[in-house]
């Protein structure tokens, strides 16, 4: 733990997590009034950089339990946002794919999500976000987490792919 100079303590921890509140908060209000909650942004996330995946393939890479998935993916075929059929080579799996209207929904809402992480981190130049991205990102990576990709050089082979075995 750091020390500051008159022996308070500096801990992240109370700063990360008033950021993430704050930005929890903005990020809600930015959405239209029944509008993409966190969940459905990442299942989309996922099928928009990986492609098309089993349901199963899906619900590990989310870490939901498959009866929560099938909710989720009704709740995203339902607003027209994927399409869900089944596996030519074995009846019993669902391929899931993400329609041209979820792909067309993400980027609206990560465009809105940009503007809210703008305000939110405004004080820091472009280096120092940057900087702040790499730290967080091998911070989540040593709890055992994924940080999410920014560009195509950084993105993992995906397990869940509905071609991956």
């Amino acid at each position: 733990m750091a020390k500051a100079e008159q022996g308070v303590e500096q801990q992240s921890l109370p700063l990360l997590d008033h950021l993430a509140r704050v930005g929890r908060r903005a990020a809600e209000t930015s959405m239209s009034p029944g509008g993409l909650r966190p969940r459905h942004l990442i299942a989309l996330k996922l099928l928009s950089e990986h492609g098309a995946a089993s349901q199963q393939g899906l619900a590990e890479a989310l870490s939901l339990d498959p009866s929560n998935v099938v909710g989720l993916l009704n709740e995203l075929e339902e607003r027209g946002l994927i399409t869900r059929r089944r596996d030519p080579a074995d009846r019993r799996r669902h391929i899931v794919e993400l329609s041209a209207g979820g792909q067309d929904e993400l980027c609206l809402a990560q465009a809105r999500l940009s503007r809210v992480e703008d305000d939110l981190l405004g004080a820091l130049s472009l280096d120092e976000r940057a900087t702040l991205y790499r730290l967080l990102a091998r911070a989540v990576d040593a709890v055992g987490g994924k940080a999410a990709a920014c560009t195509e050089d950084d993105r993992p082979g995906w397990r869940g792919s509905a071609n991956a075995q």
